[in-house]
């Protein structure tokens, strides 16, 4: 009796094999799935062209507005509009050039340059995003296809569990009672339960996961066959180091002031520092409204001959014009403060910016050191002592000495184990994802030029 106890349950326990096959060459390993998303991300096209649009302007702002010509007929009588009848008739053909006031083409020049110098820095920090949004949904839709698999393996076991119940409730040996039978088949339901309910997480995963890698697979004829519903990753969990290790693995809390230093050069906070440049040039753009604007004038007067035949004198015209910053209490002041208003609001996003990267470090540290915490227990004792207690309640019960229901419920502690270890590893990962976000300046700066 023992021997038709133990004999199949050992064998299975030791010889459990997965169940799910893939095409090796469609699956999608971590790192590919990022670079894909970030190669095929149309926000960042949208964003070179916003670049190259502001970059456009620069180059016309430092230009001088084109002269206006003026042709017409000056004086001419309205009693029978004789050209020749009166001598201060003339056909007039003017020119006028405008001058700005002061700098104000050059330091428009250079405020849209260094408006245009935040973009590739907005690039970097949405690459940066991209690699945690889709490495974060990556590693989602492992951990479903992974507790899939356990459970798969599981519900196997359970499946001989409860043949190995019924076989010996029929032959009435041992104490194997109907309840036992109920309960290896509750236990199998609620494993069918569980896969109907990672099945449809999965499928969230995917849909959110493809949705950053579809535009790339219609475009690429290598990935023709490659759709939705036969998208399969890899089955290994990628290891990510951290880029900061040291500074996140320190037992000593830095101060806010100290961490906002390292965090000082990330993308996001560069392209704001060029935001703020470009409003600290508005403001000496806006002082350049008290100088005068310039125009000059030039024209010239063709008279006819009058009435007799004598010839007139045609006429020539030069001036200048400009006006008078009288009134600048109600204007220019007014736009010079706004500049500086506008400037000193740029600076609390700044602020703002840094408090919110002080305070994801400070939280994705923190939650690292209790998932390490955790993963250590998990390691050292749980499933250790997990793994025990299910071999010393299946020696138990196949000894006629310990209950049916023990076993079961030793298995499904083990497998709830296994699935929460495999879980924690996960989160892991995600936690330096987030960090490596964080430093994503030192990852750009350490990348060889051309990669």
């Amino acid at each position: 009796m023992r021997l038709f106890k133990l004999t199949p349950l050992v064998v299975l326990i030791t010889q459990l094999v997965g169940v799910e096959t893939f095409a090796a060459d469609n699956a999608l390993s971590f790192s590919r799935s990022i670079s894909i998303a970030q190669n095929n991300d149309p926000w960042l096209v949208g964003n070179k062209h916003q670049q190259d649009s502001i970059r456009y302007l620069s180059e016309a702002s430092n230009t001088l507005p084109d002269p206006k010509m003026s042709i017409g007929f000056a004086n001419l009588p309205t009693d029978g509009f004789d050209f020749d009848q009166e001598g201060m008739t003339q056909f007039k053909v003017g020119l006028t050039q405008m001058f700005p006031r002061g700098d104000s083409l050059a330091i428009k020049n250079r405020q849209l340059r260094e408006q245009s110098e935040a973009y590739p820095y907005q690039r970097q920090d949405r690459k940066a995003k991209v690699a945690v949004t889709v490495g974060s949904l990556w590693l989602d839709t492992y951990r479903i296809e992974e507790s899939i698999r356990l459970i798969e393996e599981n519900r196997a076991l359970f499946e001989q569990l409860a043949d190995i119940a019924e076989a010996s409730y029929s032959s009435a040996i041992g104490k194997t009672r109907q309840q036992d039978i109920v309960r290896a088949q509750l236990e199998l339901t609620r494993l069918e339960d569980r896969l109907t309910q990672l099945a449809e997480q999965k499928n969230r995963y995917k849909g959110q996961l493809w949705r950053w890698l579809s535009e790339a697979f219609v475009n690429n004829e290598h990935y023709d066959n490659l759709n939705f519903y036969n998208l399969v990753l890899t089955k290994e969990l990628p290891s990510i180091d951290l880029i900061e290790s040291e500074m996140v693995a320190s037992e000593h809390w830095l101060k806010d002031e100290v961490i906002a230093q390292n965090l000082s050069a990330h993308p996001s906070v560069i392209a704001v520092e060029k935001k703020i440049q470009a409003t600290k040039t508005g403001i000496e753009l806006a002082n350049q409204k008290y100088k005068p604007e310039w125009a000059v004038n030039a024209s010239y007067g063709y008279r006819d001959d009058d009435p007799l035949g004598n010839s007139r004198s045609d006429f020539m015209s030069v001036g200048v014009t400009f006006d008078l910053p009288l009134f600048t209490e109600d204007k220019q002041d007014n736009e010079v403060n706004s500049a500086i208003s506008k400037a000193e609001s740029i600076k609390t996003e700044k602020i703002l910016l840094l408090r919110q990267l002080v305070g994801a470090f400070s939280g994705a540290k923190s939650r690292l050191k209790r998932i390490e915490q955790r993963q250590a227990l998990y390691k050292n004792k749980l499933l250790p002592q997990i793994h025990d207690q299910a071999d010393a309640s299946l020696t138990a019960y196949t000894n006629d000495d310990g209950d049916f229901a023990e076993v079961v419920r030793s298995r499904i502690s083990v497998l709830n184990a296994e699935i929460d270890a495999m879980t924690i590893e996960v989160e892991k990962q995600k936690l330096h994802l987030d960090l490596n976000y964080l430093f994503a300046h030192k990852q750009i700066a350490a990348t060889p030029k051309g990669n």
